[in-house]
Protein backbone atom coordinates (compact mmCIF):
# COMPACT_ATOMS: atom_id res chain seq x y z
CA UNK A 1 0.00 0.00 0.00
CA UNK A 2 3.13 2.24 0.29
CA UNK A 3 3.86 2.24 -2.99
CA UNK A 4 0.59 2.66 -4.03
CA UNK A 5 -0.09 5.75 -1.90
CA UNK A 6 3.73 7.08 -2.63
CA UNK A 7 2.78 6.82 -6.25
CA UNK A 8 -0.38 8.91 -5.75
CA UNK A 9 1.23 11.45 -3.68
CA UNK A 10 3.88 11.86 -6.38
CA UNK A 11 1.37 12.85 -9.47
CA UNK A 12 -0.77 14.46 -6.77
CA UNK A 13 2.66 16.79 -6.03
CA UNK A 14 3.29 17.05 -10.06
CA UNK A 15 -0.46 17.97 -10.42
CA UNK A 16 -0.56 20.73 -8.38
CA UNK A 17 3.10 22.06 -8.93
CA UNK A 18 1.55 23.08 -12.36
CA UNK A 19 -1.80 24.25 -11.29
CA UNK A 20 -0.42 26.57 -8.12
CA UNK A 21 1.59 29.60 -8.15
CA UNK A 22 2.49 29.12 -4.44
CA UNK A 23 2.44 25.57 -3.92
CA UNK A 24 2.69 23.78 -0.34
CA UNK A 25 4.79 20.59 -0.45
CA UNK A 26 2.25 19.36 2.76
CA UNK A 27 -0.77 19.99 0.41
CA UNK A 28 -0.83 16.28 -1.52
CA UNK A 29 -0.72 15.11 2.09
CA UNK A 30 -3.64 17.27 3.52
CA UNK A 31 -5.68 15.90 0.13
CA UNK A 32 -4.82 12.13 0.84
CA UNK A 33 -6.19 12.60 4.51
CA UNK A 34 -9.29 14.46 3.59
CA UNK A 35 -9.97 11.34 0.68
CA UNK A 36 -8.98 9.15 3.41
CA UNK A 37 -11.91 10.71 5.40
CA UNK A 38 -14.04 10.56 2.94
CA UNK A 39 -13.54 6.77 2.04
CA UNK A 40 -14.42 6.15 5.70
CA UNK A 41 -17.30 8.64 6.30
CA UNK A 42 -18.94 7.11 2.82
CA UNK A 43 -18.44 3.56 3.57
CA UNK A 44 -20.13 4.37 7.09
CA UNK A 45 -22.55 5.73 5.47
CA UNK A 46 -23.11 2.66 2.82
CA UNK A 47 -23.16 0.46 6.45
CA UNK A 48 -25.96 3.15 7.99
CA UNK A 49 -28.10 2.74 4.44
CA UNK A 50 -27.67 -1.52 4.66
CA UNK A 51 -29.12 -1.39 8.19
CA UNK A 52 -31.87 -0.93 6.55
CA UNK A 53 -32.78 -4.49 5.42
CA UNK A 54 -32.78 -4.97 9.42
CA UNK A 55 -36.64 -4.23 8.99
CA UNK A 56 -37.23 -7.27 6.27
CA UNK A 57 -39.13 -10.55 7.10
CA UNK A 58 -36.29 -11.93 4.69
CA UNK A 59 -33.56 -11.28 7.17
CA UNK A 60 -35.22 -11.57 9.97
CA UNK A 61 -35.84 -15.04 8.39
CA UNK A 62 -32.01 -15.89 8.15
CA UNK A 63 -31.26 -14.29 11.95
CA UNK A 64 -33.48 -17.00 12.88
CA UNK A 65 -32.69 -19.68 11.15
CA UNK A 66 -28.75 -19.09 11.72
CA UNK A 67 -29.63 -18.21 15.35
CA UNK A 68 -31.69 -21.98 15.58
CA UNK A 69 -28.78 -24.02 14.05
CA UNK A 70 -26.13 -22.32 15.81
CA UNK A 71 -27.58 -22.53 19.44
CA UNK A 72 -28.34 -26.59 18.71
CA UNK A 73 -24.85 -27.00 18.91
CA UNK A 74 -24.71 -26.10 22.67
CA UNK A 75 -22.77 -28.48 24.84
CA UNK A 76 -21.25 -27.52 28.71
CA UNK A 77 -17.33 -27.77 26.49
CA UNK A 78 -18.61 -25.46 23.94
CA UNK A 79 -20.63 -22.91 26.12
CA UNK A 80 -17.44 -22.86 27.81
CA UNK A 81 -14.94 -21.87 25.17
CA UNK A 82 -17.23 -19.63 23.73
CA UNK A 83 -17.86 -17.69 27.26
CA UNK A 84 -13.92 -17.85 27.43
CA UNK A 85 -13.71 -16.36 24.09
CA UNK A 86 -16.30 -13.67 24.50
CA UNK A 87 -14.42 -12.67 27.18
CA UNK A 88 -11.57 -12.15 25.40
CA UNK A 89 -13.50 -9.71 23.08
CA UNK A 90 -14.05 -7.58 26.17
CA UNK A 91 -12.20 -4.73 27.71
CA UNK A 92 -9.83 -7.00 30.40
CA UNK A 93 -9.24 -9.37 27.97
CA UNK A 94 -7.89 -6.57 24.99
CA UNK A 95 -6.14 -5.34 28.21
CA UNK A 96 -4.61 -8.55 28.56
CA UNK A 97 -3.32 -8.96 24.82
CA UNK A 98 -2.63 -5.19 24.66
CA UNK A 99 0.10 -5.52 27.31
CA UNK A 100 1.24 -8.91 26.11
CA UNK A 101 1.95 -7.33 22.69
CA UNK A 102 3.53 -4.17 24.17
CA UNK A 103 6.12 -7.18 26.15
CA UNK A 104 6.79 -8.27 22.70
CA UNK A 105 6.79 -4.89 20.78
CA UNK A 106 9.35 -3.47 23.04
CA UNK A 107 11.51 -7.06 23.74
CA UNK A 108 11.64 -8.10 19.88
CA UNK A 109 10.74 -5.07 17.71
CA UNK A 110 11.99 -2.49 19.50
CA UNK A 111 9.62 -0.22 19.03
CA UNK A 112 6.35 0.48 20.74
CA UNK A 113 4.46 2.78 18.20
CA UNK A 114 2.83 -0.51 16.82
CA UNK A 115 0.76 -1.03 20.46
CA UNK A 116 -0.42 2.72 20.11
CA UNK A 117 -1.80 2.33 16.39
CA UNK A 118 -3.34 -0.97 17.46
CA UNK A 119 -4.82 1.09 20.90
CA UNK A 120 -6.15 3.71 18.80
CA UNK A 121 -7.67 1.27 16.09
CA UNK A 122 -9.48 -0.09 19.11
CA UNK A 123 -10.76 3.15 20.46
CA UNK A 124 -12.09 4.33 17.08
CA UNK A 125 -13.74 0.84 16.90
CA UNK A 126 -15.33 0.99 20.61
CA UNK A 127 -16.51 4.88 20.22
CA UNK A 128 -17.77 4.69 16.96
CA UNK A 129 -19.72 1.17 18.01
CA UNK A 130 -21.23 3.09 20.53
CA UNK A 131 -22.59 5.54 18.58
CA UNK A 132 -23.85 3.33 16.04
CA UNK A 133 -25.62 1.57 18.22
CA UNK A 134 -27.74 4.35 19.41
CA UNK A 135 -28.20 5.49 16.25
CA UNK A 136 -29.93 2.23 15.01
CA UNK A 137 -31.60 1.67 18.37
CA UNK A 138 -31.92 -2.29 17.59
CA UNK A 139 -32.88 -4.58 20.53
CA UNK A 140 -31.53 -7.88 21.69
CA UNK A 141 -32.49 -11.35 20.60
CA UNK A 142 -35.56 -12.66 22.70
CA UNK A 143 -34.17 -15.79 23.70
CA UNK A 144 -32.04 -17.01 26.49
CA UNK A 145 -29.27 -14.91 27.36
CA UNK A 146 -25.71 -16.86 28.63
CA UNK A 147 -24.18 -13.94 29.61
CA UNK A 148 -25.26 -10.50 31.07
CA UNK A 149 -25.89 -7.90 28.45
CA UNK A 150 -26.69 -4.17 29.08
CA UNK A 151 -26.39 -2.23 25.71
CA UNK A 152 -27.87 -2.18 22.66
CA UNK A 153 -27.49 -5.02 19.61
CA UNK A 154 -27.06 -3.67 16.25
CA UNK A 155 -23.57 -3.52 15.30
CA UNK A 156 -22.04 -6.19 17.88
CA UNK A 157 -19.09 -4.67 19.73
CA UNK A 158 -17.61 -7.36 20.04
CA UNK A 159 -17.19 -8.31 16.25
CA UNK A 160 -16.61 -4.57 15.59
CA UNK A 161 -13.51 -4.21 17.74
CA UNK A 162 -12.15 -7.90 17.27
CA UNK A 163 -12.82 -7.32 13.36
CA UNK A 164 -10.31 -3.54 14.39
CA UNK A 165 -8.10 -4.95 16.64
CA UNK A 166 -7.29 -8.06 15.55
CA UNK A 167 -7.35 -7.25 11.94
CA UNK A 168 -4.94 -5.10 12.40
CA UNK A 169 -2.71 -7.35 13.97
CA UNK A 170 -2.94 -9.37 11.04
CA UNK A 171 -1.95 -6.55 8.87
CA UNK A 172 1.08 -6.09 11.74
CA UNK A 173 2.16 -9.92 11.33
CA UNK A 174 2.01 -9.43 7.41
CA UNK A 175 4.65 -6.95 7.96
CA UNK A 176 6.54 -8.32 10.36
CA UNK A 177 10.06 -10.28 9.22
CA UNK A 178 9.27 -13.58 10.22
CA UNK A 179 9.37 -17.47 9.37
CA UNK A 180 6.73 -18.32 6.66
CA UNK A 181 4.90 -21.05 8.59
CA UNK A 182 5.34 -18.81 12.13
CA UNK A 183 3.66 -16.03 9.83
CA UNK A 184 0.95 -18.24 8.63
CA UNK A 185 0.24 -19.91 12.08
CA UNK A 186 -0.14 -15.79 13.76
CA UNK A 187 -2.45 -14.92 10.59
CA UNK A 188 -4.62 -18.41 11.15
CA UNK A 189 -4.84 -18.11 14.78
CA UNK A 190 -5.75 -14.10 14.82
CA UNK A 191 -8.61 -15.32 12.15
CA UNK A 192 -9.83 -17.60 14.48
CA UNK A 193 -9.53 -15.32 17.54
CA UNK A 194 -11.77 -12.90 15.06
CA UNK A 195 -14.42 -16.01 14.18
CA UNK A 196 -14.42 -17.53 17.07
CA UNK A 197 -15.64 -13.91 19.25
CA UNK A 198 -18.25 -13.12 16.73
CA UNK A 199 -19.83 -17.09 16.58
CA UNK A 200 -19.69 -16.38 20.60
CA UNK A 201 -22.04 -13.74 20.19
CA UNK A 202 -24.61 -15.50 18.34
CA UNK A 203 -24.19 -19.08 20.91
CA UNK A 204 -24.79 -16.84 23.71
CA UNK A 205 -28.12 -15.76 22.54
CA UNK A 206 -27.09 -12.12 22.70
CA UNK A 207 -26.61 -10.91 19.36
CA UNK A 208 -28.61 -11.52 15.80
CA UNK A 209 -25.84 -12.92 13.05
CA UNK A 210 -26.52 -9.44 11.21
CA UNK A 211 -25.06 -7.70 13.98
CA UNK A 212 -22.07 -9.78 13.89
CA UNK A 213 -22.26 -9.26 9.69
CA UNK A 214 -22.52 -5.45 10.63
CA UNK A 215 -19.53 -5.59 13.14
CA UNK A 216 -17.69 -7.45 10.64
CA UNK A 217 -18.06 -4.37 8.01
CA UNK A 218 -17.68 -1.93 9.81
CA UNK A 219 -14.66 -2.86 11.60
CA UNK A 220 -12.94 -3.36 7.85
CA UNK A 221 -13.98 0.07 7.61
CA UNK A 222 -11.73 1.11 10.31
CA UNK A 223 -8.46 -0.94 9.67
CA UNK A 224 -8.65 0.24 6.14
CA UNK A 225 -8.77 3.71 6.91
CA UNK A 226 -6.19 3.76 10.08
CA UNK A 227 -3.63 1.40 7.79
CA UNK A 228 -4.36 4.22 5.06
CA UNK A 229 -2.88 7.35 7.57
CA UNK A 230 -0.84 5.56 9.15
CA UNK A 231 0.98 4.74 6.02
CA UNK A 232 0.33 7.84 5.03
CA UNK A 233 1.99 9.42 8.36
CA UNK A 234 5.30 7.62 7.80
CA UNK A 235 5.55 8.23 4.14
CA UNK A 236 5.54 12.22 5.07
CA UNK A 237 7.95 12.04 7.57
CA UNK A 238 10.25 10.18 5.21
CA UNK A 239 9.45 12.29 2.31
CA UNK A 240 12.33 14.84 1.99
CA UNK A 241 10.29 17.94 0.25
CA UNK A 242 8.23 18.52 3.50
Amino acid sequence: MKQSLFAFIKSLREFLANKLNQYNTTLPYVITVIIALIIVVGGINIFVELTETLKTETLATYDTAITDYVISYRTPTLTRYFKFMTHVGDIYGYLIVLTAFLLVSLLVFKRWKYVLQASLVLALATISNMMLKRFIDRARPGIEHLVSVETLSYPSGHAMSAMAFYGFLIFLVTKFTMHKVMKYVLIIALITIILSIGISRIYLGVHFPSDIAGGFIAGIIWVVFCVLVFDLIQLFRRDPQT
